[in-house]
């Protein structure tokens, strides 16, 4: 009988093929005097600076086929290292107690691993995995034996494994590897964001069950609904052979809407926007036939450094950025530093709760310099593109106030300078915070634009960190509490004539999407491999529709009622 897993599907799509055992089991060496401490000591030494080579090899590696940004992580990796609490614990332990490296390795890593893993930040946890993959690197080279085996694949597989650590799959072959399940992991974890980079199907979460597939298992995955079945009947085989090849048939049919305007059924007209993170992102946003960017997260910027980029540095990321839009809309988001988001050169004093601390505007509004600068870099820029500005995590008017005096400020002198500044950038915010969506009405009277990031809204809102697994079934976009809020944010904007976009994940949601466009919102901004299948979506729904449904929605008591109303309406409009 065919067993089934369910898992979190992390990068969409379906793949047949025997699994593929990744052995990165854990290796736990045994305590052993040596004979000579400082000779051990070298041989650490020596592996250290074995797996550093490595690490920079797989860095350009990543770096040509995903581009600087997600090559960033190996820096981290290098980085550790060097880090003295890490490596020289370790040579202390071998100098002090006389023990083998191996032991000592696992010893202080299994410290680290343990910290991190306990930790409330997600990033934090999220280290962890760096901390495995960096020891597995250094261990392989004490024991003599090769790290993994993913270069040794050389036939159609799906990859099987505990984990994935970010060097596992900037390696993957994807003329071998058509897709990977793992036992830990979540949507934010390193290999699930270079999957989707990569485009290759991954499940990851599936439980501990999954670590127990055995090596040459047929094996289906649909990473669209986040199942595995393992040793499937032939039914079942042919089965997921007819979804894969409607699945491959539908996104070639998607490429035909590449160059289409977003139009309802019934002829309103809306903005598909991107999501990035980096300037490699754009590749992928002009593929997918974006009508903009809605969100660029600037942080990429400030991270995976030493120090604070120069206002020279951002001007001219900026610029490149704007250029390549070719005159389309490009918003970009004020640093958003703090949260699950660190800088560690910049020593900001640790807080007990940072996703309610010194984060985002809050964070920039006290550090002006810093501040100052990145605005004078937008603005610098602002002639090469249509600019749109964005302050994000604002709470009050008296935030947005302050901010929008420090962009005049900054534009003023520039002018003085002789520098081109558009005169024709809008401001605007994001709204994140249920305090912001309820005094919308204010907030509208000073902002251009919203855009409503659902990401942060929904977790304030329902009190439940989206992280955390043993709360996350209060993470609900289409709970009637978040749509309330986000109708009260579009109507606010509508009686100042002001536009209102969305930049969280909801605005992908297929759910949401007929619900959204009916209560009016204008721009969507999302993942660029989202947008041609909701353009596909929001070309068979009709507004109007949609706007006389948004009442019944709005007295629905749970998403489930709401989830349920919306398959039922989109189903009877497809025949």
């Amino acid at each position: 009988m065919t067993k089934r897993l369910t898992g979190i599907a992390a990068s969409p799509g379906i793949a047949i093929a025997k699994a593929f055992r990744l052995n990165n089991a854990h290796y736990e060496p045994a305590p052993e005097k040596v004979a000579d401490a400082p000779i051990e000591v070298e041989r650490f030494r020596k592996a250290v600076e074995e797996a550093k080579q490595e690490l920079e090899e797989i860095k350009d590696l990543t770096e040509q086929r995903m581009g600087a940004a997600k090559a960033e992580i190996f820096e981290a990796h290098l980085m550790l290292l060097e880090d003295p609490d890490y490596i020289d614990a370790i040579i202390e332990g071998i100098e002090s107690e006389g023990l083998n490296a191996e032991f000592k390795l696992h010893e202080v890593a299994s410290s680290f691993i343990e910290i991190l893993s306990s930790m409330d930040n997600e990033l934090l946890r999220e280290r962890a995995s760096d901390v495995r993959d960096v020891t597995g690197r250094i261990m392989s080279r004490l024991r003599g034996v090769s790290y993994a085996a993913i270069a040794a694949i050389n036939e159609p597989c799906i990859l099987i494994a505990e984990d994935l650590t970010p060097s596992d799959t900037a390696q993957l072959n994807l003329d071998y590897v058509l897709g990977f399940v793992t036992e830990i992991g979540s949507r934010t974890s390193h290999s699930a964001i270079m999957a989707r980079s990569l485009e290759v199907p991954a499940i990851v979460g599936a439980g501990a069950a999954a670590v127990e597939i055995k090596m040459g298992t047929m094996i289906i995955m649909d990473a669209v609904e986040g199942t595995v079945l393992i040793a499937p009947s032939d039914e079942e085989m042919e089965t997921y052979k007819a979804r894969k090849a409607a699945y491959d048939q539908r996104r070639i049919e998607l490429r035909k809407l590449l160059d289409q305007p977003s139009i309802s059924a019934d002829g309103r007209r809306v903005e598909l926007a991107a999501n990035i993170g980096s300037v490699e992102d754009l590749q992928k946003v002009l593929a997918n036939g974006a009508e903009g960017i809605g969100l660029f997260r600037t942080e990429f910027l400030y991270m995976g450094r030493s120090s604070l980029p120069s206002e020279e540095e951002q001007f001219q990321v900026y610029k490149h950025v704007l250029e390549r839009m070719n005159s389309k809309p490009v918003v970009i988001r004020t640093l958003d530093i703090g949260g699950d988001k660190e800088l560690p050169y910049m020593k900001l004093p640790v807080e007990s709760n940072p996703f309610l601390g010194l984060r985002a505007i809050r964070l920039c509004l006290s550090k002006q310099d810093l501040f100052r600068t990145q605005l004078r870099a937008l603005l610098r820029a602002s002639s090469y593109g249509q600019l749109k500005i964005m302050f994000p995590m604002i709470a009050i008017v008296d935030e947005l106030l302050a901010a929008k005096q420090l962009l005049q400020e900054e534009k003023e002198k520039l002018v003085q300078e002789g520098i081109a500044v558009s005169e024709t950038i809008e401001v605007g915010i994001m709204i994140e915070v249920p305090a912001a969506a309820l005094a919308a009405d204010f907030l509208a009277k000073e902002a251009d634009f919203f855009s409503i990031g659902t990401n942060d809204l929904i977790q304030y809102t329902m009190a439940a960190d989206r992280m955390n697994e043993t709360v996350s079934y209060l993470y609900q976009p289409c709970h009637p509490a978040i749509l309330r809020l986000i109708q009260m944010v579009i109507q606010a904007a509508a009686k100042e004539g002001k536009w209102v976009g969305m930049c969280g994940e909801m605005a992908g949601d297929e759910t949401a999407i007929p619900i959204l466009l009916g209560m009016g919102l204008h721009e969507f901004s999302m993942s660029a491999s989202s947008i041609l299948p909701a353009r596909a979506l929001i070309k068979q729904t009709s507004h109007r529709e949609w706007a006389g449904y948004t009442e019944q929605v709005l007295s629905m008591s749970s998403q489930t009622q709401i989830k349920q109303f919306v398959e039922q309406k989109t189903r009877s409009d497809l025949k």
